[in-house]
């Protein structure tokens, strides 16, 4: 990369989302690092700046057009303007269909779906003006149907949608578009769905391991890396493409 350029990772405080903000930094982009809460940013934004990068944490829900355009704009006069955007912002809330409640569907669609939207939105004024631009939205298997999750399978299927549409609009700009959709991967939003089921942790990853062809559960640096390409000038012809990181095949 010849440039130092601007990233912006939403979802950014833990788990895959702080991984991907850690591996942009180290490939030698500034780092924005978005989540709900400014102070949860605090020990993503010290692992880039102990290692000699440059980042800031913002505080925004995404599902917000006031606060995404604040965050934005922010980023664009502490950093510079960002050209690079990972849309990770997610949240689960898990439930049969006839058990669903209006407000798990709305606040899971506004999160995931929404604010990816909003967020390409305002982040691509900076990218068309730079004729360059790298967009990265979070999907997941689940976008293929799974039990339990209708809210969020939709929303995940939805980002593929959007992630296409997005490179046929974007790319005579310079900028590309795709989706990372992450099979089983060890984060802390799956150790609270094992303690749910009422489980060890380790126990749910080791029977999760046994149906993965790799025989391993993913890990926050797996999607990181796919990221770090995606994001590259390496991958500039790469754009509307969906790329399954699971360990195996996906139907």
């Amino acid at each position: 990369m010849s440039e130092t350029r601007v990233a912006i990772v939403t979802g950014a405080a833990r788990g895959i989302g702080a991984a991907i903000a850690r591996r942009l930094a180290a490939d030698g982009n500034h780092v924005a690092v978005l989540d709900l809460r400014e102070e949860d940013t605090a020990s993503t934004v010290a692992a880039i700046t102990d290692k000699g990068g440059k980042a800031i944490g913002i505080g925004a829900d995404v599902s917000v057009g006031p606060h995404v355009q604040a965050a934005v704009a922010r980023t664009a006069q502490e950093l510079g303007a960002p050209t690079v955007l990972v849309n990770n912002a997610g949240i689960l809330r898990d439930n049969m269909l006839f058990k669903m409640a209006d407000e798990d569907w709305d606040a899971v669609v506004a999160v995931h779906l929404r604010g990816a939207f909003l967020m390409s939105r305002e982040v691509q004024r900076h990218q068309v003006e730079a004729r360059w631009g790298r967009v990265v939205n979070l999907s997941s298997t689940s976008a293929l149907g799974n039990r339990g999750q209708a809210n969020y399978a939709a929303a995940k299927a939805g980002l593929q949608g959007f992630t296409k549409t997005l490179a046929i609009e974007l790319g005579p700009f310079g900028i590309t578009a795709n989706a990372i959709a992450p099979g089983f991967i060890a984060t802390d939003m799956l150790r609270a769905s094992a303690a749910r089921l009422g489980i060890s942790f380790e126990e749910y990853l080791g029977a999760a391991a046994q149906q993965i062809p790799v025989r391993r559960v993913g890990q926050p640096d797996d999607i990181a890396a796919a990221a770090s390409y995606l994001c590259s000038d390496e991958a500039s012809f790469v754009s509307g493409q969906v790329l399954y990181v699971a360990g195996g095949p996906q139907a």
